[in-house]
């Protein structure tokens, strides 16, 4: 890659798959408030799709507004259950309640990733996979938190795929990229396109 390649993000498993992919990338984590940013779109009634592609979007700005010459990556992750965005969990309690709430459910991971280029916006993509989540009993709840609570924390939904989390779920439609907060394959092929990445 010829220009530099920022990602807005200190996600962990983000910079590890494009470096993966091949890429080389500098990791610059965008600093904005996400809670607050999130609070004043869903008082406006964004859907849960547009508050995805809208974090993704200031992470991107900040970052590329002082990095203008680069490539500048962010990337936010949604969870929606019947329309309603859950975040990640705050304590042990609110994790078991938002596992009490998916049991038995189909809800939607949203991961929106955006490129910005000189402070403008260049390419957007939303990826949505729909989890349908096995019945879970409170027992079993309580114990999968109890065990896994130091890596849920950071997850919103209150599960890792990655993890243990898989066992929880019967059904998973979409890409497993998109699972971990990041449209690989749609990202590559613009890279590709634009040769920024050869292949």
């Amino acid at each position: 890659m010829s220009k530099r390649f920022i990602l807005a993000s200190g996600s962990q498993i983000r910079a590890a798959l494009l470096r993966n992919a091949g890429l080389e990338i500098e990791v610059i984590p965008a600093r904005i408030d996400e809670d607050a940013i999130r609070v004043s779109l869903e008082a406006e009634e964004a859907t849960p799709r547009d508050v995805a592609d809208a974090l993704a979007e200031y992470k991107a700005r900040r970052v590329s507004n002082a990095n203008p010459e680069a490539i500048v990556l962010g990337c936010d992750q949604v969870a929606e259950l019947a329309g309603d965005i859950l975040s990640k969990p705050q304590s042990e309690g609110e994790a078991r309640d938002q596992l009490a709430a998916l049991s038995g459910q189909t809800h939607r991971l949203l991961s929106a990733a955006v490129i910005y280029e000189h402070g403008e916006p260049v390419w957007r993509h939303v990826g949505v996979v729909r989890l349908t989540m096995r019945d879970l009993s409170a027992g079993y709840i309580d114990d999968y938190v109890a065990r896994n609570w130091d890596s849920i924390r950071h997850a919103v939904g209150a599960y890792k795929l990655e993890e243990e989390g898989v066992r929880l779920f019967s059904l998973i439609d979409g890409d497993y990229f998109h699972v971990l907060g990041l449209p690989l394959t749609e990202l590559l092929s613009y890279l590709i396109v634009k040769g920024h990445v050869r292949i």
